[in-house]
């Protein structure tokens, strides 16, 4: 398991914790990042902001939050 901020640009993770303050999980939740969820890596800015793709919308999250967002990658088959 790994953070979600040490993604790589292109991956396909799977949400397996979610550890930031319980104002914030419920945010995410409601975005639809909640365990079990299938994010992908869209790009990394230098700022430590981290776009993905989940659920057919683009979030950008900071590296705090996306510290706290425990992923493990999915596979791609090809």
């Amino acid at each position: 398991m790994s953070k979600l901020h040490e993604g790589q640009i292109g991956s396909v993770y799977q949400v397996e914790n979610v550890v930031v303050d319980e104002r914030l999980t419920r945010r995410l939740e409601a975005l639809g990042v909640n365990e079990g969820t299938f994010v992908t890596v869209m790009n990394k800015k230098g700022s430590g902001t981290l776009i993905i793709k989940v659920r057919g919308t683009r979030l950008a999250l900071g590296r705090r939050i996306a510290d706290g967002i425990q992923v493990r990658e999915v596979p791609q088959n090809g």
